[in-house]
């Protein structure tokens, strides 16, 4: 098998003795599989040079693993035969504030000659932010993370998952209420204190609408590092969580019939060092290769959903008139709208973004970044206009208005938002036939495994699995 440059195996071995000196034991790698699970294989500090030098194996048929661990197959993976490299990325090996002794990693994905693997997700969003660069398009993304903490049972065991056990939550407090902070101070400054530690940049944290449930805002970054950053905020406020005797959710629905968790994902374009949503005399200041990225994506929107709402579960948090985005659609400052423009403040240069409303933490982020740019550098290939935006709520429009105005339901099922992602040819091409297969089988096999189940049913069975 290839091994890695001989530079990389010294910054490895510095790397070792520096976290040894540390305290750090064991540095944990991972990558995200296609139903957004974190999957980790980890090695002992003093093992970091030969896990850069000759990576950690691993099987291809994670690429089929299904939330619950059962695992399907696609045309080209499945089965027990074959072999992955996983390569720990030296310059985001962090020690974990929250887990002491331990560090983390994610992985870039090789087959045994050093040929990075044709379904690496990480690999996909670098290859598509190097595509924008190449058209002159540079793109900052953040993402917003939504959690529901619980207190676990008494002494510690497994939380219920029975649909009909409420949960407990540690805090009482209304939305977004000042009671909330007070409640779990302690709590939430850990949060704060370990991600600055670990050199993520919180904007925000507050409490948000459902019972016990909070969000975190976290610095824009390139696609690749947000991705990077979004994984480590979520393993992070699990960790912080536990120290507390608390248990953290991420799941797009953590109590059918309540607001669930969202992951929304801003995005903003640069060229030459200049933002593209600050263009004067344009209409919004949105240069005109900016609306084409922002109608592509807009356009992609039912297949993006296959992505970015990868769970039955999802699509149990996309209703009307939650701030979901269920309408394709788009508006300034609407938070109904499932792609919001955000204009900023007119003295920030670099203030203006948009959001994709739609999007839950069950997604990969490395797709979600990957599939957001490919859609956007089809609309600027494709001229893509961006339609009118709309302003209010379009659930209270009622059917003939929205009808008159071109407004439609985006999927209401994972079924639906699969069907899109594979007719999209634009999203294959960028994926590649063993990425794409991969996901759309990921998808159908969640589909089946829930054919005919409750709402309360679904939520309770992927509340802790994100």
């Amino acid at each position: 098998m290839a091994s890695r440059p001989a530079e990389q195996r010294v910054e490895a071995r510095q790397l070792a003795a520096h976290l040894d000196a540390e305290g750090v034991r064991n540095i944990a790698v991972t990558w995200i599989d296609n139903a957004g699970i974190a999957r980790v294989k980890a090695v002992p500090t003093a093992r970091i040079g030969n896990a850069a030098e000759r990576g950690i194996g691993m099987s291809p048929v994670f690429d089929v693993f299904t939330s619950d661990d059962a695992i399907t197959e696609s045309p080209h993976l499945g089965g027990p035969d074959g072999d992955l490299r996983l390569f720990p990325v030296l310059d985001r090996v962090t020690a974990l504030a929250a887990q002491p002794g331990w560090a983390w990693a994610p992985a870039d994905r090789y087959d045994q000659l050093g040929t990075p693997h044709p379904a690496c997700q990480r690999d996909f969003a670098r290859r598509m932010a190097a595509r924008a660069a190449a058209a002159g398009i540079g793109l900052r993304m953040g993402f917003e993370t939504e959690w529901v903490v619980a207190r676990t049972p008494e002494g510690g065991g497994p939380h219920p998952t029975d649909p009909h056990t409420p949960l407990d939550y540690p805090c009482a407090g209304p939305a977004y209420g000042m009671t909330r902070i007070v409640e779990l101070s302690d709590y939430l400054r850990d949060i704060t204190e370990a991600l600055t530690v670990q050199g993520i940049e919180v904007l925000q944290l507050h409490p948000e609408y459902s019972p016990g449930q909070f969000e975190v805002s976290t610095a824009a970054a390139d696609p690749v590092r947000a991705a990077d950053d979004v994984v480590l905020v979520r393993e992070t406020l699990r960790a912080v969580s536990a120290r507390h005797g608390l248990r953290a959710s991420f799941a797009p629905s953590v109590v059918a019939g309540q607001v669930g968790n969202g992951c929304h994902l801003h995005l903003s374009l640069h060229r030459d060092g200049h933002s593209l949503h600050r263009t004067p005399d344009a209409a919004l200041g949105l240069a005109p290769d900016a609306a084409a990225f922002l109608g592509g994506i807009l356009a992609a929107l039912p297949a993006l959903l296959a992505i970015g709402c990868p769970s039955p579960a999802s699509y149990l948090r996309l209703q009307p008139s939650q701030w979901a985005g269920v309408y394709q659609c788009w508006g300034v400052e609407n938070r109904e709208a499932a792609l919001r423009l955000i204009t900023g403040a007119p003295d920030d240069p670099d203030g203006g973004n948009a959001e994709i409303k739609t999007f839950d933490a069950a997604a990969n982020p490395y797709l979600a970044v990957g599939a957001v740019i490919a859609a956007g550098l089809h609309g600027i290939e494709t001229g893509t206009p961006l339609p009118d935006p709309v302003s209010g709520d379009p659930g209270a429009l009622g059917v003939r208005e929205r009808s008159r105005r071109g407004i439609v339901r985006l999927p209401a099922t994972l079924t639906d938002a699969t069907d899109h992602l594979e007719k999209s040819a634009a999203l294959r091409d960028a994926m590649g036939e063993v990425l794409h297969g991969a996901v759309l089988a990921v998808r159908r096999a969640e589909e089946a495994q829930f054919a005919g189940s409750e709402a309360d049913e679904i939520a309770a069975a992927t509340r802790w699995r994100w």
